[in-house]
């Protein structure tokens, strides 16, 4: 599948008759310094979450346990990306309005971002988000 918003990134596991290991190091595997980290889990069915857009933030997500779909957004163009492997993640890139849902009960979305918290780099207005990239 072509993406024409985000980045997909496979991660190689390694794995012998123990189990599975992903490593991945900022910079090398994903495209960002990593300066924090989070994860979603225990969402509620039909719950959906995001609804924001970033002006400089960076981050890969990473569905670790489960599943779920995401949105991504520029404007123009909206598509949906379903992460269901702890094998792969997608670069949520700047400007991009996103939106997380269909979470499987057994999700873990692992979301590795390149900046600390701000809420002053947060568009929380799909209209003001328009607006802010001139649509």
């Amino acid at each position: 599948m072509r993406l024409n918003l985000a980045k997909l990134f496979d991660f190689k596991s390694l794995g012998d008759p123990r189990g599975n290991l992903v490593a991945l190091e900022s910079e090398l595997d994903i495209p960002i310094a990593i300066k924090r980290v989070y994860y979603i889990f225990g969402t509620i069915s039909g719950v959906a979450r995001g609804f924001h857009a970033h002006k400089k933030l960076q981050q890969i997500a990473i569905c670790v346990s489960g599943s779920c779909t995401v949105l991504l957004d520029d404007g123009v163009i909206k598509e949906e990306v379903n992460l269901a492997s702890p094998e792969q993640g997608v670069l949520i890139d700047r400007m991009i309005w996103h939106e997380m849902y269909d979470f499987s009960e057994d999700c873990v979305l692992l979301v590795l971002a390149d900046e600390y918290y701000d809420e002053a780099d947060y568009i929380r207005d799909y209209e003001s988000f328009r607006e802010v990239i001139k649509l």
